[in-house]
């Protein structure tokens, strides 16, 4: 067992940063995630974002980072449920992504959101994420939410 390996991968790049969060501007990740992102088609029930994949989102082995990559299936899987009318997009209450390719720097990939259901509480989009150039798949995500409807009280 290597201890120190498991404490250098934790640990901040150019030892011990910290950085200012109480300074940082309101929904700060949200706007570093989708700064370049570009709406190609609004439907009822479908959503289409590409983006091309910057060197700030890339991981340590050149390629668009995992967690950042479900970050953006949550902020476009959430985003197509006002496109059915909803006035809320709802809380995440599961996210199921499997990733089968990776995307490079400066490689164009696109975000295809649709609704598969809208019940009473509960609503589910699929999330698939392509190359926008071949159309191979990258990641295929499914995405539930908890939707807080109103009361009619």
């Amino acid at each position: 067992m290597d201890l120190e390996a498991v404490k250098r991968s934790l640990e901040v790049a150019g030892g011990g940063v910290t950085l200012p969060a109480a300074g940082l501007p309101k929904r700060f990740f949200e706007t570093f995630a989708l700064h370049g992102i570009s709406i190609d088609l609004i439907e009822r029930g479908h959503v289409i974002c590409s983006m091309t994949t910057p060197p700030r989102l890339l991981n340590s082995r050149g390629f668009l980072d995992g967690g950042l990559m479900v970050t953006l299936v949550d902020l476009v899987g959430s985003a197509v449920f006002y496109s059915v009318g909803l006035a809320t997009s709802g809380v995440s209450i599961e996210i199921n992504i499997s990733y089968v390719d990776v995307a490079y720097i400066d490689e164009e990939i696109e975000f295809d959101a649709k609704i598969l259901k809208v019940g009473n509480t509960i609503g589910v989009s699929t999330v698939e994420v392509r190359k926008k150039k071949t159309g191979k798949i990258v990641a295929q995500a499914r995405h539930a939410k908890y939707i807080a409807f109103p009361s009619k009280l």
